[in-house]
């Protein structure tokens, strides 16, 4: 049996066209990494063959796994269910449409052993001029509302430790927020440069609406979490 260090999740929503791509590019990702992990693919429900394609590459590969949801129930619980089931040490994250590289996990992983989790920023973003504008205004609503230090929280490229992430407090947008939520609970974050790409197949599943609108109600929504938030330190028991 394998002992594997890192899961990463890939979620997926009708991302046929990457797939294979996916495994390849992973395949190679595997060879080349000195950190053991696997793939795990979370299918959200996807209404075209993207999970067809998934159940052949996990046949033929014993690095790759898979989750079906039942139907689509959006990005935020697509990385919940993932989280869910790993019972390796670490958890890494990366979109499907692979606009991360999975080479730069190795950056990430390099300080994981002294913080919580270890994030990337897209210092030279390779997207559109619209979306590079509706993201910069998603992530200027955060930081005047929350103020969490967190330079580019959009960027899916992420790794952390599994113990911290089980106890993330989840609620749907709370991809947005996951090294703020990991900061609520004590944690260190560090954030990393990472190599950004043009999206070459499959459709982008976020506009206007789920890139602005709808971070503006999220981020309200931590702003009262983070108010009535629980945190204590144990000073001595005597449980046996």
């Amino acid at each position: 049996m394998t002992d594997y260090r890192m899961t990463i999740i890939v979620p997926v929503f009708n991302e046929s066209g990457n797939i294979e791509r996916i495994a390849s590019t992973f395949a190679d990702y595997f060879v080349k990494s000195t950190t053991r992990s696997k793939i795990l693919f979370v299918d959200d429900g996807s209404t075209d063959d993207s999970f067809a394609k998934i159940e052949t590459v996990c046949h033929n590969n014993a690095d790759f796994e898979f989750l079906k949801l039942k139907y689509n129930c959006g990005l935020s619980t697509a990385i919940k269910a993932g989280i869910d089931v790993i019972t390796t040490p670490l958890v890494g994250y990366i979109d499907a449409d692979l606009q991360t590289s999975p080479f730069d996990f190795d950056k990430l992983l390099k300080d994981i052993d002294n913080y919580s989790a270890v994030v990337g920023y897209r210092g030279n973003r390779k997207d559109t001029l619209s979306k590079k504008i509706q993201s910069k205004i998603a992530n200027n609503i955060r930081r005047a509302l929350i103020n969490d230090g967190i330079i580019d929280t959009g960027c899916p490229l992420k790794v952390i430790h599994v113990n911290v992430a089980k106890n993330i407090p989840f609620f749907k947008g709370m991809h947005r927020f996951i090294p703020a939520l990991i900061k609520l609970q004590g944690g260190r974050i560090k954030q990393v440069n990472v190599s950004h790409f043009e999206r070459i197949a499959g459709k982008s599943k976020f506009n206007i609406f789920n890139r602005s609108l709808k971070p503006l109600q999220d981020a309200f929504a931590y702003r009262w979490m983070r108010s009535r938030n629980i945190n204590y330190i144990i000073d001595k028991t005597n449980i046996k």
